[in-house]
């Protein structure tokens, strides 16, 4: 069952990446999307000595409120590829993928109530806990015969310290640098759909 669940998950992580490869410009956003995964598994790997401090949440977030769910999509699933690369590849991967993914789409539905500071640091908040929790059902459903609703809730309480860490972390980065990156971001997609928007009588 497991192995169902986690092929499942690359298979939809793998088919809505692709539709990444259509339209105008396609090349400079996934150039873009690109470097945004690779910043995001950078800072991933920085804060690896901080238990469950995860800077990725909020960059994923970030990059969907700028450049939509598709992109957001794109940037949390190669930021969990990329940064295990060295962090270290496993069953768990496409969960990551998924999860950060998912954050990324999320946060592309609702641009606008959050490019508001706290609503965008809320949102990191609900990240954290979602983002763990969906991993502790990966690992709650390896446990084969023994997963059972109490053997759920115990490992969530063992961690549930992590989780706050991941939270309140993505609730700092929110505060302190959300706007200015969404700001930053902006830019770069103003400048990308420039580039490629028709001339006028065309």
């Amino acid at each position: 069952m497991l192995e169902l669940v986690t092929l499942a998950a690359v298979v939809a992580v793998v088919l809505i990446m692709a539709g990444i490869e259509t339209g105008p410009g396609h090349s400079r956003e996934l150039a873009l999307v690109a470097a945004l995964a690779a910043a995001a598994a950078a800072g991933r790997l920085v804060f690896a000595a901080i238990p469950n401090v995860q800077p990725v949440t909020m960059l994923v977030a970030i990059a969907g409120i700028s450049l939509g769910p598709r992109a957001g999509l794109a940037t949390g699933a190669g930021a969990a590829l990329a940064s295990n690369m060295f962090l270290g590849q496993g069953p768990w991967t496409p969960w990551q993928m998924l999860a950060w993914g998912l954050v990324g789409v999320i946060a592309g539905w609702m641009p606008n109530v959050l490019r508001n500071r706290f609503a965008l640091a809320a949102f990191g908040v609900a990240c954290g806990f979602g983002f763990d929790w969906t991993m502790d059902i990966w690992e709650w459903s390896a446990l084969g015969p023994g997963a059972d609703a109490s053997s759920f809730v115990a490992l969530v309480s063992a961690g549930i310290w992590f989780d706050v860490a991941h939270a309140v972390g993505n609730a700092v980065i929110a505060l302190a640098a959300g706007p200015s990156l969404i700001r930053m971001l902006d830019r770069y997609d103003r400048k990308l759909r420039g580039s490629f928007a028709p001339l006028e009588g065309t």
